[in-house]
């Protein structure tokens, strides 16, 4: 069922003769559990066309570097082999979205488009639905429930949108019907990226090589399925009891797949409910509060990436301690090559930088340290965005700008006043010991460091 609440008409055009019906994938890449993939073949069908989907690929993403373009071209290959046998062509050009849907649209009855709630991405789809010469449509598939029905304004914290996304879920926790198209598009002549060189095809888009690709995490949607069944077999169970530790391996490591749409999250949230079990209930509240709460973030907010963005309460707290004398103050540079005294924090910021992911509990820690030992809480707040965007695969996401924010005081409340912090959550290695052996981790880190 695609729910028409998930369903925006970009501009006042109508559909028109066309050759096909363009899909532009751009968050949502994945062949399947995608409503704007199977509400692009509803159209096709009507119309009697096939549906060719497109990818433009672009180095202006912001903060956007090889680590994050390869792990994404693993999973356009995967999802253009995987349309395919849906009778689909994916066409992937090293150029603008912009461009690329523009020419492309030349051809087409209609173009549908995923969501997108990043500035880029909005600022993308308003300027194309401005310029194509037919009807524009975006379908919401990456929220299970659409951003606008959970919320009409931006929600200060857990605590109120829990209750307003719960009376909603009901209606949307529903499985999606995959569509079979009756007119295949494989054969159309239209030319894109050869992405079975994925090293060719990075080069190509001539993005920022200081960040290289990581061995610990395959993109695709393939990946994705299989590390979700491996969650709900081994990992589920015990999650509420384990995921806040490091050493323990029990969270389900989906948030590059999350970030790319290389997997769907009302797929998961569907598996993981009929799976059930004493860590269901704890994985949902993140899976869709949580992260659904750092949605309505960045859509309603337009200064998610920015110190403005923080509640007043916390920067009235922040700026009134900021000139508090700091025990250690570190510059980018220092807090980039792990260079602080505490072993903790290290481990924490090389696990990020070797890996791609940082575990969640660390990176709470991580960016409330960044908060106490840089020059001022501006400083940090720069620094610990800016480190996060760069080796996080799920960086540049409205989770890592709601987490980063959350170390500052976002849907947060005040606690009791302490230098430096003044009112904002403070944490320390006292904290990590009493939830697991930190000294271990330290430990598991340098092991992995060792055999690069």
């Amino acid at each position: 069922m695609i729910q028409p609440q998930r369903i925006t008409p970009l501009n006042d055009r109508e559909r028109r003769q066309g050759r096909y019906v363009l899909y532009w994938m751009q968050a949502a890449q994945r062949a399947e559990w995608n409503h704007a993939l199977e509400y692009a073949i509803d159209r096709a069908n009507e119309l009697k066309l096939p549906v060719v989907a497109a990818f433009g690929l672009t180095a202006d993403f912001p903060e956007a570097n090889v680590r994050h373009y390869h792990f994404m071209l693993q999973g356009l290959k995967d999802t253009q082999a995987a349309l395919a046998k849906r009778g689909i062509r994916l066409v992937v050009r090293a150029e603008s979205p912009v461009k690329c849907i523009a020419k492309l649209a030349k051809q087409a009855a209609l173009v549908v488009v995923d969501d997108g709630f990043l500035r880029v991405q909005r600022h993308w789809r308003a300027e194309v639905a401005e310029n194509v010469p037919c009807r524009m449509e975006e379908v919401e598939t990456n929220l299970i429930v659409p951003v606008e029905e959970a919320a009409e304004k931006e929600n200060f914290s857990a605590g109120t949108f829990r209750p307003r996304i719960k009376k909603k879920l009901e209606a949307y926790l529903v499985p999606l019907k995959q569509r079979k198209l009756r007119k295949k598009s494989l054969d159309l002549k239209l030319t894109g990226l050869d992405l079975s060189d994925l090293e060719k095809a990075v080069k190509a888009v001539k993005v920022d090589t200081s960040v290289g690709p990581v061995a610990a995490f395959a993109g695709g949607a393939k990946e994705a399925k299989r590390r979700l069944r491996d969650f709900i077999k081994h990992k589920l169970e015990d999650y509420d009891s384990r995921r806040n530790d490091p050493n323990a391996d029990g969270v389900s490591n989906l948030s590059p797949y999350l970030h790319f749409g290389q997997i769907s999250p009302l797929q998961i949230a569907l598996e993981v409910r009929e799976a059930g079990g004493p860590g269901a209930d704890a994985y949902l509240e993140e899976l869709i509060v949580r992260r659904e709460l750092s949605f309505n973030f960045v859509y309603y907010n337009e200064r998610y990436d920015s110190y403005d963005a923080l509640p007043p309460w916390a920067r009235r707290t922040l700026n009134y301690h900021a000139r508090d004398r700091r025990e250690y103050d570190y510059c980018l540079e220092e807090f980039e090559t792990a260079g602080t005294h505490d072993p903790y924090w290290n481990a924490a910021q090389q696990e990020m930088v070797l890996t791609g992911k940082m575990h969640g509990y660390m990176r709470m820690y991580w960016g409330k340290k960044i908060l106490e030992w840089s020059a001022s809480p501006q400083e940090g707040f720069r620094i610990a965005l800016s480190l996060n965007n760069k080796y996080e695969l799920d960086g540049r996401d409205p989770n890592g700008f709601a987490g980063v924010a959350w170390c500052f005081g976002k849907h947060d409340r005040a606690w009791a006043e302490r230098p430096v912090f003044g009112k904002v959550r403070y944490m320390n290695a006292g904290g990590l010991k009493r939830k697991f052996d930190p000294d271990a981790y330290v430990r598991k880190i340098e092991r992995l460091a060792s055999e690069r």
